[in-house]
């Protein structure tokens, strides 16, 4: 939705662990871009079995653990970006962590061949991402050397 992910700049050393640069590109995101509609960022990782566990995230707390439900748990499975257009098409899927969200996106963290984790934006406003997100924020997560 016209956000300027070339605008967002990351800083942290070249050997940072996984954390510091979750840490970095989550706090970049939403110092850039919260005012674009952007109500919540932050990474959920997978630690084992059929959860997905909250890292960092940025700017309220949000639902820990979670399933493999929602869109999270599909993007995840998938190891595809989804879009949620209108969060109520999820259905009893959804996991409402803010009953104020209206849409979603989810972009999917490789490491390896295997999907270790995901990136979750959500927004009040109902159809506020598009694929030109799922590029902008792809291309930062590769920048940040979260995802291949």
């Amino acid at each position: 939705m016209n956000r300027h992910y070339a605008a967002i700049t990351l800083s942290f050393p070249s050997d940072a662990p996984r954390q510091t640069r979750m840490r970095a590109i989550v706090d970049a995101i939403w110092d850039t871009l919260h005012e674009t509609g952007i109500s919540w960022v932050g990474f959920y990782v997978h630690e084992g079995g059929e959860e997905l566990v909250l890292s960092v995230c940025r700017n309220k707390p949000a639902c820990s653990p979670i399933g493999m439900h929602g869109a999270c748990g599909a993007a995840f499975q998938s190891g595809e970006p989804l879009v949620v257009r209108d969060v109520k098409d999820l259905g009893a899927n959804y996991v409402a962590c803010d009953p104020r969200d209206q849409s979603e996106v989810v972009i999917p963290c490789h490491e390896n061949g295997r999907v270790w984790g995901v990136l979750d934006l959500d927004s009040f406003d109902i159809g506020a991402f598009d694929e030109s997100d799922v590029q902008g924020l792809t291309s930062l997560l590769i920048q940040a050397g979260l995802t291949t």
